[in-house]
């Protein structure tokens, strides 16, 4: 009971902790991508898949590995902070990084649409794609290796008992009665008494 007890505890707090560093995240997201630019001229909007990361490409590797980087690590974070809001210890790997990445795409279309209305923004299916992948790499480098670690913690890390120690402790008990008093046949008895044999006349 005090383990379920501490159990419950932490994962409310985790859920806490992860609820507030998600919202946190989104506005710092929000106040990124949804700002109006003051620029000159805009480019189209890209709906060819991997189109925008060869023009990236073209700029040279210094520029590429930028703007790729940029797209990679912008929701990269939801890949740790969504599994830690949900809180769940006890969850297949897969099926978290399936929730996780789907949330997470879902969350960079929304961005690509919601910046059709703001000036300056403009529509890139790549950035829709380097969002996600950011997400399923932050996801696999940090939540498994948490959760298993939580795990441990929270189930406690005691070492194994050893071998007979439970039955001994056990049979000891049972010997004993209230008080700590031995039972009577845990007394020691002495050596049996033996009858000699009497030889009877005929």
């Amino acid at each position: 009971m005090q383990r379920q007890g501490s159990g419950g505890s932490a994962a409310i707090r985790y859920r806490v902790a992860g609820l507030v560093l998600l919202f946190v995240h989104l506005v710092l997201v929000g106040w990124l991508t949804l700002r109006p630019l003051d620029v000159m001229w805009v480019t189209a909007a890209n709906l060819e898949p991997l189109a925008g990361i060869k023009a990236d490409l073209a700029l040279g590797p210094a520029q590429a590995a930028r703007r790729i980087a940029e797209g990679l690590l912008l929701l990269a974070p939801l890949g740790v902070l969504l599994p830690l809001a949900d809180a769940r210890l006890d969850v297949s790997p897969w099926a978290s990084l399936a929730r996780t990445v789907s949330a997470g795409a879902l969350v960079s279309l929304g961005i690509e649409l919601l910046q059709t209305a703001v000036p300056g923004r403009v529509v890139d299916v790549d950035a829709v794609l380097l969002n996600t992948v950011g997400v399923a790499l932050a996801h696999l480098a940090v939540v498994p290796a948490w959760r298993a670690r939580i795990r441990r913690r929270v189930r406690g890390g005691g070492g194994p008992a050893a071998p007979g120690s439970a039955d001994r402790r056990s049979v000891a008990g049972r010997r004993r009665g209230r008080g700590g008093t031995l039972l009577r046949e845990d007394v020691p008895q002495g050596a049996t008494p033996t009858i000699p044999r009497v030889g009877i006349a005929p």
